[in-house]
């Protein structure tokens, strides 16, 4: 069979299942051979961190790329975890702490803290609060915040008890304008950020013990945030062994803020229970997933799933018809026009401005609002 009818074919069962298509000539590969982990936008900037190239940064306006890295010599690492952007700075976390840019002076700076011992410089998550001005810093031990007005830093140990995983911090999401939302290895912070990070009211921690995340596994590892409507999604991680067959079971949990909680995993169409990262485009949810391997304790990448948010579909993106040649999809962006995937092997850009998806989206829209 030719690729041509291989294209058609399966163009046509996913717009039978979700009402979205996709095509090869709809997808651009860029930074080929690099290992993307963090994709941010502000303006007409796209940035990415890469675990082994440094840091690119793309223009939208002038559709160039530019590299910092140690092989151009204008940054002195090239292993990276993520990244944030603000109108004057760009923040990149690595394990041996904050790499700090400063687009007027074009000069990289680092940023090193003195608390949470050994592991206390590995940055795993970022997250600037352009509202309040102040930069969210994720560790594997310690919350900090960046006040960039007054250039401090301020450490909070989220502790719980002696349970250390609960400070280890994986993920960070702004919540509207009043809450920040923080994913460890076992469990998720809630901050109110109009109080005093020190006032004990002003935060609350969840496990997986009691109805949150319906009580499943021995414990929860949160990856990722997604919130639409009056909705938030949480994407957990997959770690079991044979020894530990229920630790971290990870799937997608959608939760309606009050007691509802429905899980999507392998069980109900998910290519895996392991969740790297989720984004959002119009009606779709999407979800780079893996599925852990208990005997060779080792990740496997398992693609793109798509879930119709209104309806629950699910569909698994064959990934060969879109030029993408790798399953570990580590990060995700939608910038309104297009889905920027971050692979293990390079950059995806996907535009979903096409005149035939624009079509069965407006029409499936017309379908919902009569009924």
């Amino acid at each position: 069979m030719s690729v041509f009818y291989k294209i058609v074919i399966c163009t046509t069962l996913f717009l039978f299942y979700s009402c979205i298509s996709f095509a090869q000539s709809n997808t651009q590969i860029f930074l080929e051979g690099a290992a993307v982990n963090g994709i941010e936008r502000f303006g007409d900037e796209l940035w990415i961190s890469t675990y082994g190239q440094g840091i690119y940064k793309y223009s939208y306006k002038n559709s160039v790329w530019e590299n910092y890295s140690t092989k151009n010599n204008n940054l002195e690492n090239d292993l990276f975890y993520c990244i944030a952007v603000s109108k004057e700075f760009v923040w990149a976390g690595s394990s041996e702490g904050l790499f700090i840019f400063n687009k007027k002076k074009n000069k990289w700076t680092k940023k090193k803290f003195s608390q949470g011992g050994e592991f206390g410089n590995w940055i795993r998550a970022l997250k600037f609060d352009d509202a309040k001005n102040l930069l969210w810093i994720g560790r594997f031990r310690n919350v900090s915040f960046y006040d960039i007005k007054k250039q401090t830093y301020t450490d909070i140990d989220r502790t719980q008890g002696t349970d250390l995983k609960s400070n280890t911090i994986k993920a960070i999401a702004l919540d509207g304008d009043s809450l920040v939302w923080f994913g460890t290895e076992s469990g998720i912070h809630k901050f109110y950020k109009k109080k005093s990070t020190l006032d004990p009211k002003s935060w609350y921690y969840y496990t997986n013990k009691g109805r949150y995340f319906n009580g499943e596994g021995k414990s929860v590892s949160v990856s990722d945030f997604l919130f639409e409507g009056g909705s938030i999604w949480f994407a957990t991680d997959e770690f079991v062994t044979k020894e530990d067959p229920e630790f971290n079971l990870g799937g997608l949990f959608k939760f309606n803020r009050k007691l509802d909680w429905k899980k999507f995993y392998k069980g109900n169409g998910l290519a895996g229970n392991g969740i790297y990262c989720i984004e959002r485009s119009g009606n779709y949810i999407w979800a780079g997933v893996y599925t852990f391997d208990k005997n060779q304790r080792k990740e496997y990448g398992k693609g793109i799933t798509i879930i119709n948010r209104l309806n629950g579909k699910i569909v698994t993106i064959e990934l060969n018809e879109l030029n993408i040649t790798s399953s570990t999809i580590n990060a995700m962006y939608f910038d309104n026009n297009a889905i920027w995937l971050g692979t293990g092997d390079g950059l995806a850009k996907i535009n979903l401005r096409n005149p035939l998806a624009d079509w069965t989206l407006k029409k499936e829209s017309k379908k919902n609002k009569s009924k």
